[in-house]
Order: structure tokens, then C-alpha cells, then sequence
């Protein structure tokens, strides 16, 4: 493994912010970060882009980090976050978190706080720690990555939010609506650890972070060397079932107890390779990761990156921190 960058004090952090410029939401971020690098003596390049624009900024800032011996920081939700990060793996420059998403799984599992200003005076003070991070084809995510039915939850979850406006209850109606109405199973040949067979089942969900797993009440056996998000990743596998027994599942994850539930199959691996069985003439997959949708050619190759995320978080994380 390389070692961790190291970091220039006196160099501009890159800010990747995920708001129009000139917004009101813009206006209020620029406001938290000028005044917190004020404080602490410290400068910043604040880049302001749309969600169509994110991935290039992301990009060119990370290079800039990388060559001015800086951080990139990503600030937003899952899908910037994912994004930045990406850019930030793909250099191997440092990569610090402002989280502005609803359950920031990723941002609590390291100890980083959701209030805004607290976030950019830990990253100031904090020292790159390599992370694991999981890759699915040719991208990486930090929390989770899934097809089948959990891609259209995510899918109608934004409807709702666009609705009815950002809240876990309003997550958790959409997810009630989107378990109620889930007809589509799929057919997969999986491929782990010397052991191939087929499936069938209504989605795949995988893990790379612990604390969503034990939130889910869905951590599997341990039959790896460390732990989902440390070491290995976790499968969820949800079989098809009826209606009757979709409630009982709602309840069960509501509980935290999901893994108690019938149907539900768990287990840990490092390398996963999905081949799931499509219509004619179509060679693509509908695949949800950190938040976010899009279509990947099959077959789906997941597996723990040797290769780390350097990211700027507290010297000893709080597992399961309040965000």
C-alpha cells in the first residue's frame, strides 16, 4: 500500500460543491466555509457546479489537490460524495467529507459531524487515513451498491422527497410503496469464493459499510477476515415473496431486525461477479450506488480495491456517531 499523501498546510483546499452558484443554498455553504477558513487562518477554492458539471470539477480538482498537495473536499449528499471520491481514488490526493445527505452512513461510520462548520474545522486539523472502498465494474462506492428492487426504491424515494420535501418518514413511505408494488425478479448466476450458482430474486444489495448493516439488523455470518467496510463486503439476497410476507419485511427492517427476516440471505465475500439473465438485445443492468442510478453492462464484477481512500476523518472514528 503507498503511503498516505502528505499535505501542505499553506496550499487551497478544493471545495466541490454541489449547488448553482448564486443560489440561496450556494449562498449559505460559501457563508459556513469562508467563515470557518477565516477563523483558522486557513484558504480554499470553493467550486460551485451543477449535478450535470459535478464529475468534471470533481475531477479537476482533484488533480489540483493532488499537485498543490491539498485535499479535495466533497460537499453534499451520497451521490457527491460518491463522485468526488471517485476523482479523489482515481489520484490517490487526500479526500475530506462537509455531508449533506439525510442518513450519511459514510460521514458517521468515520466520526465526521453532520453540522457543516464542524465538518470543515475537522478536515483543517485532520490527517489522511486510508479506507476501503469498494468497486463495482469500473466505478467505486463507499456505502452500498444494489439491482432489482432497490434501485427503484432509490427511484421513488426521490419522487417523494421531490414532492413532499427531504425527511426519513418521507423515505420510509416511499420505501413501504415501492416494497408493496415489487412484482420484477431476477434471475442471477453469482459467482464467489470457488462457489457459483443460480438465483432468483427480487434485488441484490451490497455493503461495504457496517454501520448500515447493523442499523438494517443484516450483518452477515463472520466467515471473513474483518468486517464489511474493513476487510470484506456483505450480499443481501431477497427472495421472492408475497405481499403478506413483503409487510413482514417492512417490519423486520424497521425493527432492525432484517436479517431475522424469512427470505432474506446474507453472506460476506471479497469478489463477487454477477451474471443476471436479460431480455434479448439488451446488455444492460439498472444499478443503484450511493444514492445514485444508472446503467452498467453486464456481467457485475464487485470487489474490495486494494487500493484505499485517503480520507481526512478523526484519529479514532465513533462507530455508529449521531448524524
Amino acid at each position: 500500500m503507498a503511503d498516505a499523501p502528505e499535505l501542505d498546510p499553506a496550499a487551497p483546499i478544493q471545495f466541490v460543491i454541489n449547488a448553482a452558484a448564486g443560489s440561496s443554498d450556494a449562498d449559505t455553504k460559501r457563508a459556513v466555509i469562508e467563515s470557518v477558513l477565516r477563523a483558522e487562518g486557513r484558504c480554499g477554492d470553493l467550486r460551485f457546479c451543477t449535478p450535470v458539471q459535478l464529475a468534471g470539477v470533481a475531477r479537476e480538482s482533484a488533480q489540483r489537490a493532488l499537485s498543490t498537495r491539498a485535499a479535495v473536499v466533497a460537499v453534499g449528499g451520497d451521490g457527491t460524495l460518491n463522485t468526488v471520491a471517485q476523482a479523489a481514488h482515481a489520484v490517490s490526493c487526500a479526500f475530506g467529507v462537509v455531508p449533506q445527505g439525510t442518513f450519511n452512513y459514510f460521514a458517521r461510520t468515520h466520526g465526521i459531524p453532520a453540522d457543516p462548520a464542524e465538518a470543515v474545522r475537522l478536515l483543517l486539523h485532520a490527517a489522511p487515513v486510508p479506507v476501503q472502498v469498494a468497486g463495482i465494474n469500473e466505478r467505486v462506492f463507499q456505502v452500498n451498491a444494489s439491482l432489482g428492487l432497490y434501485p427503484d426504491l432509490l427511484e421513488d424515494r426521490e419522487a417523494y422527497k421531490a414532492r413532499f420535501g427531504r425527511s426519513r418518514w418521507v423515505a420510509l413511505v416511499a420505501a413501504c410503496a415501492t416494497l408493496l408494488r415489487a412484482q420484477r425478479r431476477l434471475r442471477l448466476h453469482i459467482e464467489t469464493g470457488g462457489t457459483v450458482r443460480d438465483v432468483q430474486t427480487l434485488t441484490l444489495f451490497v455493503g461495504n459499510n457496517r454501520l448500515q448493516l447493523q442499523q438494517f439488523g443484516a450483518e452477515p455470518e463472520d466467515t471473513l477476515a474483518g468486517t464489511p467496510g474493513d476487510g470484506s463486503m456483505a450480499a443481501l439476497v431477497l427472495r421472492p415473496i408475497g405481499t403478506l410476507a413483503m409487510l413482514g419485511l417492512m417490519l423486520h427492517g424497521a425493527m432492525g431486525r432484517l436479517g431475522e427476516a424469512a427470505g432474506v440471505e446474507r453472506f460476506e465475500f471479497e469478489h463477487l461477479v454477477v451474471k443476471p439473465t436479460l431480455p434479448q438485445g439488451r446488455r444492460g443492468v439498472k444499478v443503484a450506488f450511493d444514492g445514485e442510478v444508472t446503467m452498467m453492462r453486464a456481467p457485475l464484477d464487485f470487489r474490495v480495491l486494494a487500493k484505499p481512500l485517503y480520507l481526512l476523518r478523526p484519529a479514532a472514528p465513533t462507530q455508529g456517531a449521531a448524524g
